[in-house]
């Protein structure tokens, strides 16, 4: 009886040696972890505002050069009224991912659902400027179209040359 006790005793000491020992090592590794993730977020968060100013410079340029081959306002309207749907697009998804890096990620439910809820926010609010862009002020389908695609071809192809180019840099 006496020797259960003495080895309850003795296990016990031992997980309190054993829980100190990985206390006094974990600040260092748990602070390496959360740097290297506190850089992560700001260089994502540096290639998603560089990702928004080409899709804005894109469609501009894109805009300029419906301009020039029409010579009418109408056709460098319809191609910012698609090009800015898909720079709202593009800034939505840079916003939503910077919150919910905020969130914990601890609960996978609550940022799948997190997830889906900003995707359906994001293809509501594409939907909507396409529509208003089509319906009410009536410019022309093509365009408009051409205008979108052009700058998701933007948030694409700059969200993967872009992060090419700061992996290569680091």
């Amino acid at each position: 009886m006496n020797s259960s006790v003495d080895s309850e005793k003795h296990a016990d000491l031992s997980s309190i040696k054993g829980d100190a020992t990985r206390q006094s090592l974990t600040p260092p590794l748990n602070a390496a972890i959360i740097l290297s993730l506190f850089k992560a977020e700001a260089q994502e968060k540096r290639l998603a505002r560089r990702v928004i100013w080409l899709q804005i410079l894109i469609t501009l340029a894109a805009a300029g050069a419906a301009y020039g081959w029409k010579s009418s306002p109408q056709y460098a309207i319809a191609v910012l009224g698609g090009g800015g749907a898909s720079v709202l697009n593009g800034a939505l998804l840079a916003w939503r991912m910077s919150r919910a890096a905020l969130h914990s990620s601890y609960d996978a439910h609550q940022q799948l659902r997190l997830m889906y809820f900003y995707a359906a926010e994001r293809f509501s609010a594409v939907i909507a400027l396409l529509g208003i862009c089509l319906a009410v002020l009536k410019f022309s389908p093509l365009v408009i179209l051409g205008g979108f695609v052009l700058g998701q071809a933007a948030l694409l192809a700059g969200r993967l040359f872009l992060k090419i180019k700061t992996e290569d840099s680091d």
